[in-house]
């Protein structure tokens, strides 16, 4: 009495394998990106940044990093740091 192999289970398994491989990846992606985010900045607010930054509040010129426009919002200072200094 022989046996005969069929190729189906074996398909199953490597496809099964591959899923699983797969499924792994993918939440070591999401893991890695979620425990990316609570990292340390590397450059606190309050630190200066380039020499002018220490320039600017030895005279009283120092312009906030950040500003709240009209809606609210936290935005970037940029127009107050970069425009020219009286």
């Amino acid at each position: 009495m022989a046996i005969s192999r069929d190729s189906t289970g074996s398909r199953r398994r490597f496809e099964r394998g591959c899923a699983t491989a797969l499924l792994a990846g993918v939440v070591a992606m999401v893991g890695g990106a979620g425990l990316g985010g609570c990292a340390k900045p590397l450059l606190s607010p309050a630190e200066e940044r380039t020499p002018f930054d220490r320039y600017d509040a030895m005279r009283a010129q120092h312009a906030p990093q950040y500003v709240e426009n009209e809606y609210g919002r936290r935005v970037p200072n940029l127009r107050g740091r970069l425009s020219p200094k009286n």
